[in-house]
């Protein structure tokens, strides 16, 4: 099959289609034929050699998180799907390997795709949407009347999470450039803030959650805007000791962990509010749960564009650049 893929870390590795041996398929596993697939800021993270201490990768690696497809056939032990169905994945993060013509996916990660979209378009929301949900429905709980800041709110996490922050019933206010303020308003944000005109910490407080994507300053003025008791929720670091306990890292790596941590959360506790690192895990139910939200018309798809599968390297150039308003996405078939 053709799939996309490095040989070797690092931030100038562009990585390549070539050809590369089907997966192997084991009894609790979905063979996947893509369709579609995203490209998340993870997969250049992990090309750059970010996470290889805490997520070890056997080179050469296929690079792809977010697939949409049909279901080639089955484990013999999947009781949940059949060859031919249409389905939508975060692929398992201990595989990946979405930039491929096929991918194996655990049953448990797998949801049928909501009907009333593309594939492209399904493709666009697993890691995103997940990622979303479970920071603002599961972590932070958040109730009606609540109020949320979202950062990067035209980025690929915040344009969904704008959407699913306004189902749970909150006040949101999130961050663009000034190209994107009407576009971001029209996602359903009740404020904002131009970071190019506005420093948001003086624009916005007395907030109960933020979600943010970005770390340095951005990360501890987002502190500034939390009322007490209230929460900073990062999905780009730096980790937790929690985070080290749920991965079960080595006592040397968690002892890292909560150094370079240690910043942030002093600061969280200094304030009277909490700091939490959020790493997404793949959920099949929970994607059938947001498909649900998808075909009632309460999350939208936003792609910026779409590339075709040979192209997957400029497509991550793309993405690199931090301008995509929503998801890129590359057609595979």
């Amino acid at each position: 099959m053709k799939a996309f893929l490095i040989d070797r870390y690092g931030k100038d590795v562009a990585g390549d289609v070539t050809e590369a041996p089907e997966p192997h398929v084991g009894d609790f596993d979905v063979l996947v034929e893509t369709h579609a697939a995203s490209v998340n800021v993870l997969d250049l993270k992990i090309r750059k050699g970010e996470f290889k201490l805490i997520l070890p990768f056997s080179m050469p690696l296929i690079l792809g998180n977010d697939v949409a497809g049909t279901v080639k056939r089955v484990g013999a032990k999947v009781s949940r799907f059949r060859a031919g169905d249409a389905v939508y994945a975060r692929v398992d993060q201990a595989r990946m390997g979405g930039f491929a013509e096929f991918v194996a996916v655990s049953e448990s990660s797998v949801a049928l795709k909501p009907g009333n979209v593309s594939m492209e378009q399904a493709a666009s929301l697993p890691l995103v949407a997940l990622t979303a949900w479970q920071a603002l429905a599961d972590v932070a709980k958040v109730q009606p009347g609540q109020k949320v800041l979202i950062h990067a709110g035209s980025g690929g996490v915040g344009s969904i999470a704008i959407q699913i922050a306004k189902y749970l019933g909150a006040f949101v206010a999130t961050t663009t450039s000034t190209a994107n303020v009407e576009w971001v308003k029209a996602l359903g944000a009740d404020v904002v803030i131009d970071y190019r005109t506005q420093p948001f910490e003086s624009q916005l407080s007395d907030y109960d959650v933020v979600l943010s994507g970005q770390g340095g300053e951005v990360l501890k003025k987002s502190l500034m805007v939390l009322k007490p008791g209230g929460l900073l929720i990062s999905i780009s670091g730096p980790p937790t000791p929690e985070f080290a306990e749920q991965l079960g890292l080595s006592w040397p790596f968690k002892q890292v962990v909560r150094l370079i941590s240690r910043g942030i959360r002093k600061k969280a506790e200094q304030k009277g509010v909490s700091y939490k690192f959020l790493f997404m895990k793949e959920n099949g139910e929970q994607l059938a749960e947001l498909a649900k939200l998808v075909e009632t018309g309460v999350i939208k798809p936003v792609i910026d564009r779409i590339f075709p599968f040979e192209s997957t390297r400029d497509a991550m150039a793309y993405v690199a650049e931090g301008r995509a308003k929503g998801k890129v996405v590359v057609t595979v078939k």
